[in-house]
């Protein structure tokens, strides 16, 4: 059984001028252990997926899905207090600013104490051993230090080790990474992300790590989902989509990373994507990419739903049931 399905998940906004689309008919899967990649621009929809699996939307905003199901039970059938409390013992997020997460008011100790006491129960001696153990599982040297520090006190790498050990207190089986390390020099960046690799290794938790950064997922993923204003455009096995993307969208981003640079020749200028993610106010008639997209065609003005390739995995694209082309002559040339 999944450790999380999601079918046909919507979010709605609803602004002063009626509702607007922000997630539409998203679905996919994850197992336990396994780590999915959810990759697109800024403004594609990735962190509204997170908020609205943890139940953190804004009141402005509604979701309505076939049905969510952590860990063997459904979202949708629980009342809001109920959701709560059962996430909160499946699931835990990381945000990209951790020191905007965490509590200036209070010592990193006593937060990382509410979270055990909730969570756990035990003694507040039991408790303070527990924090210094989670603290020591994510690379801090001195975690009775730490305990004392208020988040202004500690560097960004440091706070982020200390948002990591308290979304850990609830010992879930979901973690979600919300570009974790994007706030990060690159140095911290590897040290956190091999941290969230080696901890849900070693838990067999699931690992969502959502970034606008694809050469961050190429080496520590299974599967890959690429959302494009609002939709999941492509979702297959990480091998899969670097190697043989099928959407254009996903082989815009690829081409756009110098890290990728096998799919360039020397020399060469790397792509960039004309425009930006429309408004959900007005979004184009047919493929969202459509006024965007270097191949598009007359019939791209219809709707296209995601269909399964063989042998890859899942994609919303017409020209994803034509025969190849040479797809990277036609990227790398579309600014010339």
């Amino acid at each position: 059984m999944a450790l999380l399905r999601v079918e046909n998940l919507s979010v709605t906004y609803h602004s002063n001028s009626g509702p607007l689309p922000v997630i539409e008919r998203l679905s996919i899967k994850m197992d336990g252990g396994e780590i999915l990649g959810i990759v697109g621009e800024s403004g594609s929809g990735k962190s509204m997926l997170a908020l609205a699996i943890m139940g953190l939307l804004s009141p402005k905003m509604t979701m309505r899905a076939d049905y969510v199901n952590l860990d063997g039970e459904d979202l949708m059938k629980m009342d809001p207090a109920e959701r709560s409390v059962y996430v909160a013992s499946k699931a835990a997020i990381i945000f990209q600013e951790s020191q905007s997460s965490l509590n200036p008011c209070f010592t990193i100790g006593s937060q990382l104490d509410e979270t055990l006491a909730l969570h756990q129960g035990g003694s507040r001696k039991y408790r303070k051993t527990r924090a210094l153990e989670l603290l020591d599982s994510v690379g801090i040297l001195d975690p009775e230090l730490l305990l004392k520090l208020y988040p202004h006190q500690v560097s960004g790498g440091m706070s982020q080790r200390a948002a990591i050990a308290i979304a850990l207190a609830c010992k879930p089986k979901l973690l979600i990474a919300d570009e974790p390390t994007t706030a990060l020099d690159v140095t911290i960046q590897a040290q956190i992300l091999e941290l969230l690799v080696n901890l849900s290794q070693a838990e067999e938790a699931g690992l969502m790590l959502i970034t606008h950064d694809f050469a961050l997922l190429s080496e520590n993923t299974d599967r890959i989902g690429v959302i494009y204003s609002g939709l999941l455009m492509e979702h297959a096995a990480t091998q899969n989509i670097l190697k043989a993307p099928k959407h254009p969208y996903t082989k815009a981003l690829l081409d756009s990373i110098p890290q990728l640079g096998d799919r360039h020749k020397k020399g060469s200028r790397l792509f960039a994507l004309e425009g930006h993610i429309p408004p959900m106010s007005e979004l184009p008639v047919g493929c969202r990419l459509g006024p965007r997209c270097p191949k598009a065609e007359k019939y791209c003005v219809k709707e296209q739903e995601l269909i399964t390739i063989e042998n890859h995995g899942k994609v919303r694209c017409h020209l994803a049931q034509q025969p190849e082309k040479n797809d990277h002559k036609t990227l790398s040339g579309a600014q010339k």
